[in-house]
């Protein structure tokens, strides 16, 4: 993957990858968000009516090998499952077509986004971390972008099983027949969904969701449904900012069943560089100026974690 040759681009995610570093500290060997995580393997299977959106290969192929990782928010490695600003909750797809192809779903636990670009989320950023509250609080008041995400954090699920993750951006699906499609992701838990009080979840040990999931996956598989809301015409479909109308057609894209820890799962994490755009046949980015910035920043920041000294837990 490489970067892309765009300089003002490039220049713009270094900016945000120094402001996480400022907000969380400087941790080589993880993420500058989303630090704290675990992976899991299992298959894809699409369902009948994937091919109908897409001829990509895991959504015509009967099965595909996955590795998938949850995690919490911010830089922090060692944030405690139950801490304030743990979520929202992260859920990274991959799906390994062939050695070395693969092709990615990157989601979090918010339906909301507080940008619809780089240089505001910058600016989210350098606003929500200033040390005068009275500022943040105005800031989010008077930014609805950064009120709507604010308000559609899902705080405390009772396990990363538990919790439904939204891919923001839409892509473009094309099937065999040279129809096209815009649509976005929803990952759903096949548990149902469940949150926890703030005083439950106090109790709870500072690994809760990260012991609970290996003991769940132990006993019997984790599942999830993965949908496509489609977009119509006239849906705006450059801005993760803006939600479709509620009535839009939604798609069963297929069953993602999860039945093991992957070993080593931190330092398989440390060289594992999610792309949020897809570069797969049959699934093209939409024109969301996130995409690109988001492929940069994860592109940028992968490769330092990668040339940090290996992983001691």
């Amino acid at each position: 993957m490489p970067l892309p040759n765009d300089e003002k681009l490039i220049a713009l995610s270094e900016e945000i990858l120094k402001e996480f570093e400022k907000i969380f500290g400087a941790h080589p060997g993880y993420r500058p968000a989303h630090a704290k995580g675990t992976m899991l393997t299992g298959t894809f299977t699409p369902s009948s009516e994937a091919a109908s959106l897409t001829r990509a290969k895991h959504a015509t192929d009967a099965s595909t090998p996955v590795t998938v990782r949850f995690s919490n928010s911010t830089g922090l490695p060692l944030i405690p499952d139950n801490a304030d600003g743990a979520d929202p909750r992260g859920m990274a797809i991959r799906f390994n077509l062939a050695e070395h192809v693969h092709t990615d779903i990157v989601s979090h636990s918010a339906n909301a986004f507080p940008a619809s670009n780089g240089a505001e989320f910058l600016e989210f950023l350098r606003a929500v971390t200033q040390p005068d509250k009275e500022k943040v609080g105005a800031f989010i008041g008077g930014n609805p972008k950064a009120l709507a995400f604010v308000q559609a954090v899902t705080p405390l699920p009772a396990s990363f099983a538990k919790e439904k993750y939204f891919a923001l951006t839409a892509m473009k699906f094309t099937n065999a027949e040279g129809v096209s499609r815009f649509g976005r992701y929803t990952i759903v838990p096949e548990a149902g969904e469940e949150h926890l009080t703030a005083e439950v979840a106090a109790a709870k040990s500072p690994n809760y969701l990260f012991d609970e999931i290996l003991e769940r996956v132990a006993k019997e598989p984790v599942r999830f449904k993965i949908v496509v809301q489609v977009a119509e015409d006239g849906d705006n479909v450059n801005d993760a900012t803006v939600h479709w109308p509620a009535d839009r057609k939604v798609v069963e894209f297929g069953t993602l069943e999860l039945t093991a820890p992957v070993a080593d799962s931190a330092q398989e994490a440390k060289h594992t560089i999610f792309d949020p755009i897809p570069r797969q046949d049959g699934i093209e980015p939409s024109d969301d100026p996130l995409l690109g910035l988001r492929a940069a920043v994860y592109l940028i920041s992968g490769r330092k974690r990668r040339s940090a000294p290996a992983l001691v837990e």
